[in-house]
């Protein structure tokens, strides 16, 4: 098929799958200015699709690394109230928010961590009341990727820069079933068979989980009340989206005060546009006691300062090895699609729809529920093929629920 053909059903398939963009509602894309054609496109079949109105939020990566480089610190911090507004106005508008994501990994590489970390937390408290929209499912929101020459030769360095391109395309392609006959046919399929993990977990309402591999021992609480969710979702006025774009992971919220143990993580980190690489960490009645990395010790130092909740963690999920991300052998440097190939947790805020009742909570509800607040919420990958998971009933007993990476139950029991 045909390169052009493909982009064009990427793009209904992020419009149709991801957003659910509806007739009469706006739409606000994020995206690099490298992804300038394939974002025309989305913006084209938006409009054919009834969208009222298109609006893009551009970035440069070029421009952005001029800033740290040069502008003062104070600018960096220093979030204009009119870009906080126009986020908040489309939302409270209804508005749907796809995200594409093009970003080079090694970005920030020789940027002063600290400053990179000042940049993140304020744009995470002046965007803090924006969040509570995406993060309470309260608009449809997905986020996708698409090639950028230099993350696409982070991947395939051995390749020339336009060849890394077209195998970069060629893998999110086959990740996101866009080279399928049907691909939005191919993703309601696969979202019933995340929809059948979910309801296979929240029936068994598991008081605790177990994870042990190599460098990995640790239990997590879940809370009273605590939701599996995974695949699409669904907006407080009824409206189904899929918030990631690819997604394998069946996810819910531990216990912020009910982690012990140690984690080590399986897959490279990118934060801020740094690299964190062959890092563990290990907790204490939820919170991160001690922390180790090979690399980018100071960017993961920095991460873990931003405020409280970002020592605590705010998401669980669950991914088999045998996902087709793992099974690619590719190392993207990307956590949408590096989450999907691995179980995974984040540091930082949870989601409240992963609780009962949660969305309607205040913060202190949510906190004596053991769900965690923070600016940020950063997934890192833990996952492996010797990856042994139980879950621990009410009653105390122990369950097999990953053995080597691997679903070890029936769902249809």
């Amino acid at each position: 098929m045909a390169q052009q053909q493909l982009l064009e059903k990427y793009a209904e398939l992020a419009l149709k799958t991801g957003v659910n963009l509806q007739k009469n509602q706006a739409l606000v894309i994020n995206s690099s200015i490298e992804g300038v054609e394939f974002t025309r496109i989305v913006a084209r079949k938006a409009y054919e699709l009834g969208a009222k109105n298109v609006h893009i939020n551009w970035t440069d990566d070029e421009l952005t690394l001029l800033k740290f480089q040069y502008a003062p610190e104070d600018v960096l911090t220093d979030i204009p109230a009119w870009q906080v507004e126009k986020h908040l106005d489309f939302a409270k508008d209804g508005a749907a928010l796809l995200a594409i994501r093009s970003t080079n990994p090694d970005l920030l590489k020789d940027i002063d961590p600290a400053k990179v970390a000042k940049a993140n937390k304020a744009s995470g408290e002046a965007m803090k009341e924006f969040r509570q929209y995406t993060m309470n499912d309260r608009i449809a929101w997905s986020i996708i990727s698409i090639p950028t020459g230099d993350w696409a030769q982070k991947i395939f360095p051995e390749k020339s820069k336009e060849d890394a391109v077209e195998s970069l395309w060629d893998s999110i392609f086959n990740i996101v079933r866009v080279d399928q006959a049907d691909p939005v046919a191919a993703w309601e399929k696969h979202n019933q068979l995340l929809h059948q993990a979910r309801t296979f977990l929240n029936k068994k309402a598991y008081r605790a989980l177990v994870f042990k591999s190599e460098g990995t021992d640790i239990r997590f609480e879940l809370p009273e009340g605590h939701i599996w969710k995974g695949g699409s979702a669904e907006t407080t006025n009824g409206v189904t989206f899929n918030p990631n774009m690819p997604t394998e992971e069946v996810f819910t919220v531990p216990h912020k005060y009910g982690v012990n143990g140690k984690v080590t993580a399986t897959k490279p980190l990118v934060y801020g546009g740094n690299m964190i690489d062959g890092f563990s960490l290990t907790f204490k009645d939820g919170k991160v006691v001690d922390f180790h990395a090979d690399k980018g010790y100071e960017t993961l130092k920095h991460l873990l300062e931003t405020d409280e909740g970002a020592t605590r963690l705010g998401e669980l999920a669950l991914v088999p090895h045998a996902s087709p991300i793992s099974q690619s052998g590719l190392i993207f440097y990307n956590t949408l699609f590096d989450e999907n190939a691995s179980c995974h947790i984040a540091l930082g805020k949870a989601y409240p729809t992963n609780v009962e009742g949660g969305s309607d909570m205040s913060d202190e509800e949510l906190d004596k529920h053991g769900i965690n607040d923070s600016l940020t919420h950063v997934d890192f990958m833990i996952g492996s093929a010797e990856l042994d998971i139980d879950g621990e009933t009410a009653d105390g007993n122990l369950e097999p629920v990953f053995r080597q990476g691997a679903w070890a139950i029936d769902f249809n029991e």
